[in-house]
């Protein structure tokens, strides 16, 4: 009987320990080759080993139905040549397949160098939250038709090229209506540009995403926020990308004068676009918006200098604006001209637009 009781506690404890979560510590060394080492029943991989780790190779992220990466406040340093945390895609059946994974990367204290921090692709529900990306070269966080991905206090420093990027995927079988990044949320993220930095926040054939509580500041970047559902990237016509549907903008806070336009904004004629409380603290030489086609609402803007300038590149912009400061406007009528109507500027006009109309322009309930 003492037998047979000790078998069945032995059993119960094996059942028991094989559905226990299982945490794995990185040791101190080559960080690419434990990721690709990875066991299988790994749940969470923590930095706790070392105050600073060291990575030249790709970390490449192993398919898992949830796997968090807890950084326990450490620096990982990556070789010049090194994606950061990045997934492997062969083409876009193989994207598809993948999708099932998803990630929970947080809290390091910086992950500098390298040509990205964060590299994800293909994944559904993942998360990148409180970690400070410094000095990489092409982009700190680049998504890849990573649906429903949360961005949370990410600190973006020194990006030589552009800062956060959420766009569709670039392999075979990959195309603008198939592999977006859709349904993606940005809270309280802030870029800090040098003077190569491009686009701080891009955001590529993607619908439904939210950007709330950001930053950009630092050096003058080229944009602030580059808006497009072109699917060719072709910015010299607007936007034809019928599933790109929206893009949301709150509480948006400016610190430098972008050099050639603060927000760029050139989506499909019916998606609509929201630019709540955005804020330019100083003089701005660029537009503070680029507007090539899309339902635009600009509200709530409550303080906007008189020489400021929203530039449209179309005859007949579609421009909504609500609860706004009075020094944004179309002016009165007896002062407009071909290309000007107070705020808005026709410049720039792509072929056939040549004289500024104000049929589809709304303004309402001024602030003061």
């Amino acid at each position: 009987m003492g037998t047979l009781r000790t078998t069945f506690i032995l059993l119960v404890l094996a059942v028991v320990n094989a559905l226990q979560a299982k945490e794995y510590v990185v040791p101190p060394g080559n960080v690419a080759r434990f990721f690709r080492e990875l066991p299988e029943d790994a749940t969470t991989v923590s930095f706790s080993a070392a105050e600073e780790y060291q990575s030249n190779d790709d970390i490449v992220l192993p398919d898992r139905r949830l796997l968090v990466i807890d950084g326990k406040g450490c620096r990982l340093m990556l070789g010049p040549n090194s994606n950061g945390f990045t997934r492997r895609v062969a083409d876009q059946k193989e994207a598809m397949a993948r999708l099932s994974s998803r990630y929970v990367i947080r809290d390091f204290a910086s992950i500098e160098n390298g040509k990205k921090a964060i590299d994800l692709k293909a994944s559904l529900g993942s998360t990148v939250e409180n970690c400070r990306l410094v000095a990489q070269t092409e982009a700190a966080v680049d998504l890849r038709f990573c649906l429903m991905t949360r961005l949370e206090r990410i600190f973006v420093t020194n990006p030589r090229q552009r800062g956060i990027v959420l766009r569709q995927g670039d392999w075979p079988g990959a195309t603008s209506y198939n592999s977006q990044s859709n349904s993606s949320v940005l809270e309280q993220c802030r870029v800090y540009c040098m003077k190569s930095t491009t686009e701080a926040y891009m955001v590529l054939n993607s619908g439904g995403v939210r950007m709330s509580d950001c930053v950009s500041e630092g050096a003058p970047c080229a944009y602030d926020i580059f808006l497009s559902a072109t699917t060719d990237g072709d910015e010299s016509r607007p936007a034809k990308n019928t599933v790109v549907k929206s893009f949301e903008l709150s509480n948006f806070h400016v610190e430098h004068a972008a050099t050639k336009a603060s927000i760029y904004v050139n989506m499909p004629s019916k998606s609509s676009v929201t630019l709540s409380n955005v804020y330019w603290n100083g003089k701005q030489t660029a537009p503070v918006v680029l507007y090539v086609m899309g339902q635009l609402n600009l509200q709530d803007i409550g303080w906007f200098n008189k020489d400021f300038v929203i530039q449209t590149r179309i005859s007949a912009p579609r421009i909504n604006i609500f609860r706004c400061h009075s020094e944004l406007s179309v002016g009165k009528e007896g002062e407009h001209t071909d290309t000007r109507a107070g705020s808005l500027v026709l410049r720039d006009a792509l072929p056939g637009n040549t004289q500024l109309k104000l049929n589809y322009v709304r303004r309402r309930d001024p602030a003061f």
